[in-house]
């Protein structure tokens, strides 16, 4: 499938007029960065373009995180908690790295309405690759929403700015024709800010899709996407797998503090969420969707594009492969650390459903 044409120009003015009104009244547009240029669909190559931002790994003693805490828990200490387990986030960058760090920032809404990644979370992250030798970190998204809304009522702009991040604000979308050779995705138009990093985070939102049944990891890239992108809803699970298999992410780091439970992904109603105080990290992008599944109730095997993702071999959904650890916040400060272990016999997703609601996991220390 090819991409529509592009959108006019006076659709582009308004996008970025309401935004500009919306960050103006906030008091935001003198620090929020816009990827400027306009739609520039050159040729592609033709030659199926992967993006691969994996290959650097050194390596850890583990490579599949959970971080539990309590409702006292600071979204932060998960996710440094996760990221030391993984092996710090040393382990994948460099100095000098040029870092983008995709959040899920789709939707005009609140961090309790649980539509967006948790600002908390995004900031960490950023601190944490900048503290790591990072030359920049930027954080971006191409929105389903008016995404000057969009990234300031999800508070991410604020929160990542803070933390040294340039935010860019696809306002006046640059996108770059490539060939993804998927079989639902062939030649489509991709932000270009998020294909032309050194390393790439993934950092999105663990919520129900209407849909997709389950989107976080594998599904986040849809944000990269220009064009009318609602047309490849016609074939979700290919068109995530399809994704999935042009952008491989240097690490993936999934926000579950609080998680959308039902009428997602967009949501509204802060009865649809519940405070889970959980943060996943994994170089595996299908493993960590596997596992996080069971937040909302799902099943691995009910999510076609998990089995496609492990087909093209992009991961495995038996997330317990991964030298699985486990971390404890606790409410005095404390940590503990655990090996998670599924028992011969047992079903890793019952195991991870015990896990994720609070029910006795099977661990051992």
């Amino acid at each position: 499938m090819s991409a529509d044409p592009r959108p006019t120009r006076r659709e582009l003015l308004i996008r970025g007029g309401k935004s500009l009104a919306v960050l103006g009244a906030a008091g935001l547009t003198a620090k929020l960065a816009f990827d400027r240029g306009g739609w520039d669909l050159g040729a592609s190559t033709g030659v199926r373009e992967v993006r691969d931002y994996h290959r650097s790994d050194r390596g850890g003693p583990s490579d599949f995180v959970v971080a539990r805490g309590t409702a006292t828990t600071a979204p932060t200490a998960l996710v440094e908690q996760a990221l030391a387990a993984l092996g710090g986030m040393g382990r994948f960058i460099s100095r000098g790295d040029i870092v983008v760090v995709k959040p899920n920032i789709g939707w005009d809404r609140t961090p309790l309405q649980a539509a967006n990644t948790n600002p908390e979370v995004v900031a960490a992250v950023v601190r944490m690759a900048l503290d790591s030798g990072a030359r920049k970190v930027i954080v971006t998204d191409a929105s389903c929403n008016d995404p000057g809304r969009c990234f300031q009522r999800s508070g991410i702009w604020a929160k990542a700015h803070r933390a040294g991040a340039e935010v860019v604000l696809p306002a006046e979308h640059k996108f770059r024709s490539m060939r993804l050779g998927g079989e639902v995705l062939d030649e489509w138009p991709v932000y270009r800010t998020l294909i032309e990093a050194d390393k790439v985070i993934n950092c999105p939102v663990a919520k129900h899709h209407n849909l997709a049944k389950y989107t976080a990891a594998m599904k986040n890239w849809y944000g990269t996407l220009g064009g009318r992108r609602n047309r490849l809803h016609q074939s979700i699970d290919v068109s995530i797998a399809d994704l999935a298999t042009f952008m491989r992410p240097t690490l993936t780091v999934v926000d579950g503090i609080r998680v959308m439970m039902r009428n997602g992904p967009q949501g509204g109603n802060i009865d649809d969420t519940q405070r889970m105080n959980t943060v996943l990290a994994s170089i595996d992008q299908v493993a960590i969707d596997a596992f996080g599944c069971t937040l909302i109730g799902q099943r691995p095997e009910n999510l076609p594009y998990l089995r496609m993702g492990q087909e093209r071999h992009l991961g495995t959904m038996q997330w317990q492969t991964l030298r699985p650890r486990e971390v404890a916040v606790l409410d005095d400060g404390s940590v503990e650390r655990r090996a998670l272990w599924v028992p011969e016999g047992e079903d890793p997703a019952a195991v991870a459903f015990a896990l994720n609601h609070a029910r006795r996991p099977m661990v051992i220390t």
